[in-house]
């Protein structure tokens, strides 16, 4: 239950930042973020009718999208989604209303900090294998086929054709390039979120004391360590190569730990994205 509870708050709090950050950087300045919520702000500057806010047309044009979700992936991602775009639309009109609007910002700082404060939005939704909306459901479902491509980069390709028609919209290409911006500021906030909590470390060790230093990691560090067979170039003697994975907060006892038991022994640190296994994560296909 406490965790439901901590999925529920995160996606209404990311939907929420979100929200501000289109709000306070974005529509002022005519700027695009892409996806059903910039649709929606296009409609919305070219047709001046006083009830079809932001959020009311985000949720009308998210509602085939929201069909689409429910067939591919599943009952968890409608709902949690469901919410997501609720909270968001709710926030378009709410912020815009009671939040005094910036006007002496420069368009480039505004395109910056609005696509920070949006993709930090949008990931913290998104860890929570949930979504926003509208574009972010298109992304995922093609996520399903696209294994390999980050997310950030996917909604990119998807929301660039968005950013060439607020310029066509706006009659400024300068809004164009500016969206092109946020857009890729936002991509790249929101890989670093949803991937960038998920680093380990793996650690290459060579020493002649492998068995002590093997040792060591499994009952001080709790690691798993494969040995693999290696052989020195100078030397043309056989070395054994450690390769373990570990946490980031372990790595200073494994480095303390190692060359306590060989001061000699050659270390290698390199980083690592989602870790499956034993100790780390285990693996779910609806994951990013």
């Amino acid at each position: 239950m406490k965790r439901k509870i901590g999925k529920i708050l995160m996606i209404v709090v990311g939907s929420a930042v979100f929200s501000l950050g289109f709000d306070l950087f974005l529509v002022p300045n005519g700027i695009n973020c892409g996806g059903v919520s910039g649709i929606a702000m296009l409609i919305n500057y070219g047709v001046s009718v006083k009830w079809l806010s932001v959020g009311v047309l985000t949720v009308l044009i998210n509602v085939p999208l929201f069909v689409l979700g429910y067939r591919k992936i599943g009952r968890y991602f409608f709902f949690t989604s469901l919410l997501g775009m609720a909270t968001t639309s709710f926030c378009f009109d709410l912020f815009e209303a009671i939040l005094p609007v910036p006007t002496n910002i420069d368009p480039l700082v505004a395109a910056i900090f609005g696509g920070v404060i949006i993709g930090a939005g949008i990931g913290v939704v998104f860890l929570t294998g949930a979504s926003t909306g509208g574009g972010d459901i298109v992304a995922r479902v093609l996520k399903l086929h696209l294994r390999n491509l980050p997310i950030g980069r996917l909604m990119l390709c998807l929301d660039v054709s968005i950013a060439v028609v607020t310029g066509i919209v706006y009659h400024d290409f300068n809004n164009t390039l500016y969206s092109i911006v946020t857009l890729v500021v936002s991509c790249t906030v929101l890989d670093k979120v949803v991937y960038g909590v998920d680093f380990a470390k793996v650690a290459l060790i060579v020493s002649d004391r492998h068995e002590q230093v093997a040792e060591a990691i499994a009952e001080k560090l709790d690691r798993g360590v494969t040995l693999l067979d290696g052989e020195g170039y100078y030397s043309r003697s056989d070395k054994t190569v450690l390769l373990t994975a570990i946490k980031r907060k372990q790595l200073a006892q494994l480095k303390e730990l190692v060359m306590t038991v060989d001061p000699n022994a050659f270390l290698i640190l390199q980083d690592a994205q989602q870790v499956l296994g034993d100790g780390f994560k285990t693996y779910d296909r609806y994951e990013l």
